[in-house]
């Protein structure tokens, strides 16, 4: 066993004694500080305290060549850290060579959404009692605005103006802002308000209210989606933030205009909504043969 071996032994001794991590938290340790001294005595160095940044961005780049994923790959990078600042606080190290090493960005997840047919099926069935005219309200609110789940169990009736055609809601960072409600929200709330009485507390504010007379958790919301979906044939999972995508996406395919998706879904960064403009290449062409003045002379593809 190398000396490189040894130390990485006497931390995983001091992550289990000392430290008292998880058995899993160990063995990740291990199986990461182990390549790393695995591929330095390969290069020959035999002592962590001649490792350079250098040496470790090689390191983590050699590891992502090799098929790493970004998350293994921080987690990795992580480790290296731990391991040296508990060499420095030792006295084994007098500097931490990986504090300025960074792993490769994570991928951003595409946002899952709801076919514009599919959802239009679902929310064109007409509400059976009283609860669920409530959640066909809540349904069509949120694709018909985009807010998130905590904007819409946050409203208070005062702050819907179904004759304007708008709704106050309370963002993250606690900014207000105003965003238009339309046709078939309109309608499915004024349906809502006319039976809410019977089920909210006299002096409950909340627009959205549970059998009990107050203000509908989000954990209820989530579940009555779901319900409402699976009962109506929708062919997918259904939560709120996959509505406020929808909403989104179809909007974007509509309009393009990103800056006003922007400001209806509230966000302070535009990067945070560029995720959005994730249009198919289909839907391109399509928008292209339509739009476009010599689209129709695009030439036919040659059999040659």
């Amino acid at each position: 066993m190398s000396e490189l071996d040894d130390r990485v032994d006497v931390f995983l001794a001091h992550l289990t004694h000392e430290r008292r991590v998880s058995t899993h938290t160990q063995a990740a340790y291990a199986r990461d500080l182990g390549s790393a001294a695995d591929w330095l005595e390969e290069r020959g160095i035999p002592d962590w305290a001649r490792v350079t940044t250098a040496d470790l961005r090689e390191f983590i780049a050699a590891r992502h060549r090799a098929g790493l994923k970004p998350a293994s790959l921080a987690r990795l990078v992580s480790a290296l850290r731990s391991f040296y600042t508990w060499q420095m606080r030792e006295g084994l190290a007098v500097r931490n060579p990986a504090t300025d090493v960074r792993a490769p960005k994570r991928p951003a997840r595409l946002p899952e959404t709801v076919d514009v047919d599919d959802l239009a099926a679902m929310l064109d069935v007409a509400p059976s009692d009283d609860l669920d005219v409530r959640d066909h309200a809540l349904l069509e609110l949120f694709y018909s605005a985009g807010v998130r789940l905590a904007e819409a169990v946050g409203l208070d009736v005062n702050d819907v103006d179904l004759t304007g055609g708008e709704a106050r809601v309370l963002g993250k960072g606690s900014r207000q802002r105003s965003v238009p409600i339309g046709s078939r929200a309109i309608a499915a709330l004024r349906n809502w308000l006319k039976v809410r009485p019977q089920l909210a507390a006299a002096d409950e504010p909340a627009l959205f209210v549970s059998q009990r007379g107050t203000r509908l958790s989000r954990s209820s919301v989530a579940a009555r989606m779901q319900r409402w979906a699976q009962q109506h044939g929708l062919p997918v999972h259904l939560h709120p933030h996959k509505l406020r995508h929808s909403f989104a996406t179809h909007l974007l395919e509509s309009s393009a205009d990103l800056r006003a998706v922007q400001e209806l879904l509230g966000h302070a960064n535009i990067g945070t909504t560029q995720i959005y403009t994730h249009l198919d290449f289909a839907h391109l062409a399509k928008v292209y043969d339509a739009a476009h003045p010599r689209a129709g002379q695009r030439a036919e593809p040659s059999d040659s």
